[in-house]
């Protein structure tokens, strides 16, 4: 499968001037090209930029080699990482996470350059492996995906969330646009600024939740069709279960080529959820604290449920059995990474001594 990776927006321009030697880095200024606008990246003279893969409000992300090793690496500068105190604690967030957390299908932190002496501490270089796409350019792309491609891709996302949610690690923002992928299909969880710890058996309540309101509203914005119910009802309590229903839809996304739940506002969201799945049970409400979403639900006249096999005609039948098991409405009877990699879906990939997991839970009491 070749990869859908974006084309470049820029040349790069071959003019470096160093500009002192520092930190256990020799700083070097290059120039790149974005569309119409020029952007000075202040960085260790050992990365070479090579041309721009990606720009928005944040910065921009450059392609590049380390000199040293001959490793391809993507550069983020983050412009100003330190005006908006929710962002930057994103940004330091991701970046504790990532210096403790190795794994194969994750990001993989490189280098972390602040600006260079002599210049105003406002921006940031974060030094990753690069990956040439990410999965939602492959699910738009016209690239054939067969049974096979989804699995391997399914099977990876499955073994990093089994791992981090050993290190009591809950993503809260997992979409095909944060699961990077290469030409030879190997993908890496990535965006991390979102994340949270729960300890086994633990849910994370409202006490956190409600600490950054505006952080919420903006996750709110971004990744409603990757919610679960119990964040869209306002349970006020969720644990590993939110990060097993974003890949339940990303699962289906890849199976359909299209989003699964793509709610235009929150009641349409709640609504397609239930079109989805069916009319809930009391048994299935029963975690929900919000009683007027509760109410909502229950004067909804009763819906049995889609048909899978007709949404999916070319799924097999052991793929929607996995991904009834990924997106049910009460998390507590929602498959956890480590059942759902035991699927006979997945049986030809499961190997129990390559799904390494973390016996000590990361320590999030930095946040506290």
């Amino acid at each position: 499968m070749s990869s859908s990776s974006s084309s470049s927006k820029g040349e790069k321009d071959r003019k470096r001037s160093t500009v002192s030697s520092a930190f256990g880095y020799k700083w070097a200024t290059t120039e790149v090209v974005d569309g119409t606008s020029v952007t000075k990246l202040s960085i260790d003279e050992r990365y070479e930029v090579t041309k721009v893969i990606g720009s928005g409000a944040y910065g921009l992300v450059c392609a590049g080699q380390d000199t040293k090793t001959g490793a391809k690496v993507a550069i983020k500068k983050i412009k100003r990482a330190f005006t908006d105190i929710v962002d930057a604690k994103r940004i330091l967030r991701e970046l504790r996470l990532l210096q403790q957390v190795k794994h194969e299908n994750i990001i993989q932190l490189i280098d972390v350059m602040g600006s260079p002496p002599g210049k105003p501490f406002e921006d940031i270089y974060i030094v990753t492996n690069q990956m040439e796409t990410d999965l939602a350019r492959v699910v738009r792309s016209k690239q054939a995906l067969m049974n096979e491609h989804i699995q391997y891709f399914l099977y990876q996302i499955l073994r990093a969330v089994l791992f981090m949610h050993s290190a009591g690690i809950i993503h809260r923002d997992l979409k095909p646009g944060n699961l990077l992928v290469n030409q030879n299909c190997d993908l890496r969880i990535c965006d991390f600024g979102l994340a949270r710890g729960v300890a086994a058996g633990e849910k994370e309540g409202a006490e956190a939740a409600k600490g950054d309101e505006k952080e919420l509203l903006t996750e709110y914005v971004v990744t409603r069709w990757y919610r679960a119910p119990e964040v869209m009802l306002s349970s006020q309590e969720y644990a590993k279960g939110i990060d097993i229903w974003a890949v339940g839809c990303i699962f289906a996304e890849l199976l359909g080529r299209k989003t699964l739940l793509p709610g235009t506002d929150y009641i349409n969201q709640v609504n397609q959820m239930i079109d989805l799945l069916g009319t809930p049970d009391k048994e299935d409400l029963a975690f929900v604290s919000n009683a007027r979403a509760k109410k909502y639900i229950e004067s909804l006249p009763a819906k049995p449920g889609a048909d899978l096999k007709a949404k999916f005609p070319n799924a097999p039948p052991e793929a929607l059995d996995l991904l009834k098991k990924l997106l049910k409405f009460n998390p507590a009877k929602r498959a956890t990474a480590h059942e759902a990699l035991r699927h006979p879906y997945l049986a030809h990939l499961h190997d129990p001594s390559d799904e390494p997991t973390l016996d000590k839970p990361f320590d999030f009491e930095y946040e506290k």
